[in-house]
Formats: structure tokens, C-alpha cells, sequence
């Protein structure tokens, strides 16, 4: 992935609170490199989700129905113990 892709990836994981800001760019940095396109890809769409829905899965209250948003957000969850 490409210093520019990434840029903008980052770009789009600040979102209105610094919790998932925090989150979603821990992600980014720690699977940019070594995810393959197919998760980078995943990982953009879940980046087009409203915050109050992102919260939901990222807490732990609700679970996403996409089961591809759902190991990313597993991820997350599992290494931060949100």
C-alpha cells in the first residue's frame, strides 16, 4: 500500500470523537502494511459508517451484520479491551 493510500485512509479514521479516532487509526497502523487488499478494501467501507454505528460494534453493544466488519472490529475490540 502506497505512503498516499494511506494518507488517505487515515485521513478518514478521524471521526468526531477521540475514541474512534484512536480505534481505527491503531488499526491502520498496525495492518497497513501487512493486510492484503481484500481487508484494506474492507476496512475503507467500514470507514463509511455513521460514528453512532461504529461505537455500537466498537463497544461492544451491538455487532455488525457484515461478518467482513465484524473480524475487523473483533480485532480492534481484542486489542484494546474496548
Amino acid at each position: 500500500m502506497d505512503d498516499a493510500s494511506i494518507g488517505r485512509l487515515r485521513w478518514r479514521c478521524r471521526r468526531g470523537t477521540r475514541e474512534l479516532d484512536r480505534l481505527l487509526a491503531t488499526w491502520l497502523d498496525e495492518h497497513s502494511t501487512a493486510a492484503d487488499a481484500a481487508s484494506r478494501a474492507v476496512f475503507s467501507r467500514l470507514l463509511d459508517a455513521q460514528d453512532p454505528d461504529l461505537w455500537s460494534w466498537l463497544s461492544g453493544q451491538e455487532r455488525p451484520a457484515d461478518a467482513a466488519f465484524a473480524r475487523i472490529v473483533d480485532e480492534i475490540r481484542a486489542r484494546h479491551r474496548v
